[in-house]
């Protein structure tokens, strides 16, 4: 068994095999240096600690008790399918039974020139690291991109006492997939906090000069800063499966399995995209932690010929200034939307299709208010249920209840 990718999914990916009684060799392969780790804390605690640690998913003394070679600051450059071959960068090669590619996304990369050595992209934690460095009080920073990561880093950044202005094309924050009254929150937020967000606004010219960055809008404005960090999205790393002849489809394509056309290669995490059985197969690609997770525990079942189908529901989260954002499901699948108020200002955005199915549930609120009804709505979601909207909208009913029903 071969893994490419010794990130979250990667790395659950090579446990998962040896707690399910896998006997045979397990082979790692990541070009960071770095154990298998998590990648969220790198936008929060890794900014905001005194003295940042990698959230490591196994130590070395683990991995070497269950037997799982970790091959670090390595490359995967070639896929031979036909002589079930990997090629590394060290001049090496792996041979493999079952070859699993969690080689996970990159940032996407800002098309403009003017970009040097301040005009940053976080997506390690190196990457973290070099990025705090510049998070003082006297030092000013520019996020490009009103997402999840960069909004997350905003709060980091002003809980550092950094002046901090976020820049936004689209009309609002949070455009791809969170709902407008819950972006409208977050940024209600982030403004109290004193951060600058400006969205509706399109860059026309960067000057990075070493020293700062020079921003200059659409309409004229002119930001400075002594940082930009682009947080734009993401792209999947597909390079490798292609030039191994593998189908790419706003990823690497995998069917319900996690497999793809090829029977011994398989591919999880934000680098693959796959059917989702509960909005009828539509084919989606998913950044996010708990889908990098559940995907590595899959595809590791499945390489051992479970031919088990992938049936959870996407689920999302986010924490900024004390607020916890959560969402289950997708919400661009519902066509209207009922709101329940819970306490302390928190309320959950139920979305339902036509058809009175619920397939979707957005939830802000301080700390873990929202949690606990989430949980459920993914619980309601995946039976597909049809919960009547008054019943949803009123605090009087338990979703427990609905579940039940």
């Amino acid at each position: 068994m071969v893994i490419i990718g010794a990130g979250e999914c990667g790395g659950r990916a090579a446990l998962t095999l040896r707690d399910l009684g896998h006997e045979g060799p397990v082979t790692l392969v990541g070009d960071e240096p770095h154990l298998p780790y998590e990648r969220p804390p790198l936008s929060k605690e890794a900014m905001t600690s005194e003295a940042p640690l990698i959230k490591a998913i196994a130590s070395d003394e683990l991995l070497a008790e269950r037997s799982i070679r970790h091959i670090h600051s390595v490359r995967a450059v070639a896929i031979d399918r036909a002589a079930h071959l990997v090629r590394l960068s060290d001049g090496s090669s792996l041979g493999y039974g079952k070859l699993l590619l969690a080689t996970g996304s990159v940032p996407r990369k800002l098309p403009m020139p003017g970009l040097g050595g301040r005009c940053v992209y976080l997506r390690t934690f190196n990457d973290a690291l070099a990025i705090r460095a510049h998070l003082k009080p006297e030092n000013r920073v520019a996020i490009i991109g009103g997402g999840f990561i960069g909004l997350e880093l905003a709060a980091s950044a002003r809980k550092l006492g950094a002046t901090v202005t976020v820049l936004e094309v689209q009309p609002r924050i949070l455009m791809r997939g969170v709902p407008a009254e819950v972006a409208e929150i977050i940024h209600k937020t982030h403004e109290a906090e004193g951060v600058k967000v400006l969205t509706g606004q399109g860059i026309t010219e960067i000057a990075d000069d070493g020293t700062q960055v020079r921003i200059t809008l659409a309409d004229g404005q002119e930001i400075v800063a002594d940082l930009a960090v682009i947080g734009i999205g993401a792209v999947p790393v597909t390079a490798l499966a292609a030039e191994a002849g593998l189908a790419i489809d706003n990823g690497i394509a995998v069917d319900e399995n996690l497999c793809t056309a090829d029977p011994d290669v398989f591919a999880a995490g934000d680098c693959c995209s796959f059917p989702l059985a509960v909005y009828g197969g539509r084919r989606v690609r998913l950044e996010a932690w708990r889908n990098a997770q559940e995907q590595g525990a899959l595809a590791a079942k499945n390489m051992l010929g479970a031919k088990e189908a992938h049936a959870a529901v996407p689920w999302f989260w986010s924490d900024q200034y004390g607020l916890t954002l959560q969402i289950a499901g997708l919400s661009d699948e519902g066509r209207s939307t009922v709101r329940r108020d819970l306490y302390d200002g928190a309320f959950i955005l139920f979305h339902l299709a036509e058809d009175g199915r619920l397939v979707a549930a957005s939830g802000i609120g301080p700390g873990n208010a929202v949690a606990r009804d989430i949980r459920l709505a993914e619980m309601l979601i995946a039976k597909r249920a049809t919960p009547a909207p008054e019943a949803l909208g009123s605090q009087s009913v338990k979703l427990k209840s609905l579940l039940a029903a």
